[in-house]
């Protein structure tokens, strides 16, 4: 059985413009990638000291945007994945992929499109109560990734035994 894909996409806030920090995913056998993005310079403020985040950090431990892609091509390729909603997920895939001026392989659909009996609001807050039952670090795109996947087992969408990675 397939299991649907999904994929969250933390961010720093850079005034005007937002960039990629981390992204999760998951694998069609359920498993997960997470990656700490290495920023395009083209991405970056003037003034890098108003970034909320630890540039050196991504730097240092940064994915380069090559091989992220690389990734993202052999996993994500021609499919559907789905994301939260809630973050400018789509926005930040183009930033990603227009770094390096490749199209993007896959289509992105909120989780409502999968889950069609709840809505929005109700979605984020089934969403909300997973993290904090489980103790999850809402910052983190594989908590985003981990919920997105508890949600469509308990809809019935991918196997009742289902145990996605332990975070």
């Amino acid at each position: 059985m397939r299991i649907p894909q999904f994929i969250d996409i933390e961010f720093a806030d850079a005034g005007e413009m937002c960039f990629p920090t981390a992204m999760a995913w998951s694998l069609e056998d359920g498993s997960m990638k997470t990656v700490v993005i290495a920023p395009d310079d083209n991405w970056l403020p003037d003034d890098p000291e108003s970034l909320d985040v630890d540039l050196r950090y991504l730097e240092e431990q940064g994915v380069p945007l090559i091989e992220l892609v690389r990734d993202l091509n052999e996993d994500l390729s021609d499919k559907t994945v789905f994301v939260d909603g809630i973050d400018p997920d789509e926005g930040l895939v183009d930033l990603i992929f227009d770094a390096l001026a490749m199209p993007v392989p896959f289509e992105l659909a909120t989780i409502d499109n999968l889950v069609k009996r709840l809505t929005a609001a109700e979605i984020e807050d089934w969403r909300r109560e997973v993290l904090f039952t489980h103790g999850l670090d809402p910052q983190l795109p594989e908590s985003g990734v981990y919920a997105l996947l508890m949600l469509a087992r308990d809809e019935g969408i991918i196997p009742e035994d289902y145990q996605p990675d332990d975070l």
